[in-house]
């Protein structure tokens, strides 16, 4: 069964996240990826870790599946001349180099273009191709402290807080994906590509959403409120007599069964708690009263009784917890595939669900150049192999 994106071309120059997590999802829809990397392999995630399986690093296994490598010296005219070739393939060409690097290549949008005027060319930067900042090297970790996520993550105790993944990374690796997929779409009506200039800055500013929606329509700086909401209350976590939950209460209907299950049925006639404005406004005075109740039973028996009363719930699981949760196991959310080096590897799966064309995982995330012999061979000259 073809692939949703089968017959479409990638020609891959990122390296670490936020690319290749883009270039991995545009394969396992069935689009053929060419990874290219320097002689001797230059994505830096395959010497971060530990862990290691044989030498192969975990983090560089999460985001390459379902690619091909070359390994290609940019620097030298035969590279360039090789690059040429292969973009005169391709659909897509996908590169998160520095604001210049391609230009110094000669491979800037114009020039590419002028070999295949149909190509989608994507370039991931930190700050974007434009503006004061764009020849700043930019990090998740860097971005996450500028766009203001790390502002409102964590509590007044802790300090400003990262979240626990790359998550800027894997922001703006999602909107290239989307914006290839769009640009490809477009191209059938056109017959042309174009460039699309993606930035990890923009990325992380676009996911401060309703707290960013905040701000500009109060001009209220927002404040960090750990695992509470700014607009929802109560929709935080709670410990019970055992442990700790997660409540996430939506609408005013939900609330009264809360107070109910709580023994306090009272409570959602107090005035002071009746809409979720209310409870907005006076959540130091609510948040204690249901912190009591919660307390008087273990985390079993709430779970019980809020999913008896639909009201959403759910306990804080670890990663080890995560693995072995029937639900995902169901969804096929882990997968196991054997690679050359590190053998039999575990990988959290595509979370897309489709129909008729489903995801594949039919290549395990390849070493430096492992496909230079057959990708060389399709091109119309030879030459050397690095």
């Amino acid at each position: 069964m073809a692939g949703a994106l089968d017959g479409i071309k990638v020609l891959d120059l990122t390296r670490v996240l936020a690319g290749p997590y883009c270039t991995m999802i545009l394969g396992d829809l069935g689009a053929e990826v060419i990874k290219v990397e320097s002689p001797g392999g230059s994505d830096e995630t395959r010497g971060w870790g530990p862990p290691f399986t044989n030498g192969v690093s975990a983090y560089y296994l999460c985001a390459n599946r379902n690619k091909k490598s070359i390994t290609i010296d940019l620097k030298t005219d035969e590279g360039i001349a090789t690059i040429k070739q292969l973009i005169s393939q391709s659909d897509v060409i996908i590169n998160n180099f520095k604001v210049g690097t391609m230009e110094r290549f000669g491979l800037d949008y114009e020039t590419v273009a002028d070999i295949n005027e149909e190509i989608v060319y994507c370039s991931i930067t930190g700050f974007g191709e434009t503006g004061p900042y764009k020849d700043m090297p930019g990090y998740d970790f860097i971005i996450q402290a500028m766009s203001g996520l790390m502002s409102i993550t964590g509590t007044e105790e802790s300090g400003p807080q990262k979240m626990g993944v790359a998550i800027t990374d894997i922001l703006t690796g999602l909107y290239a994906c989307i914006g290839i997929q769009a640009a490809l779409l477009e191209r059938k009506q056109s017959g042309k590509g174009q460039k699309l200039d993606l930035s990890l800055y923009d990325a992380a500013v676009s996911s401060l959403v309703n707290i960013g929606s905040n701000y500009l329509m109060s001009e209220k700086i927002p404040v960090a409120l750990g695992n509470s909401h700014a607009n929802i209350v109560p929709y935080q976590t709670f410990n019970t007599s055992d442990g700790e939950m997660v409540i996430a209460v939506g609408n005013d209907n939900q609330f009264k069964k809360l107070c109910s299950i709580i023994g306090k049925p009272t409570m959602a006639n107090d005035e002071r708690f009746r809409t979720n404005a209310d409870r907005v406004e006076h959540r130091d005075e609510l948040v204690p009263l249901l912190q009591d109740g919660f307390l008087t039973k273990p985390t079993a028996y709430w779970q019980e009784k809020c999913q008896e009363n639909s009201i959403p719930c759910g306990p804080i699981q670890n990663i080890a917890e995560v693995s072995m949760d029937p639900q995902l196991q169901e969804r096929e959310m882990f997968i196991e595939y054997e690679h050359p080096s590190a053998e039999t590897v575990k990988a959290i799966g595509s979370p897309l669900k489709l129909s008729r064309s489903p995801v594949r995982y039919e290549l395990h995330p390849p070493d430096p150049g492992e496909h230079n012999d057959e990708i060389l061979a399709n091109l119309t000259f030879s030459k050397n192999k690095n």
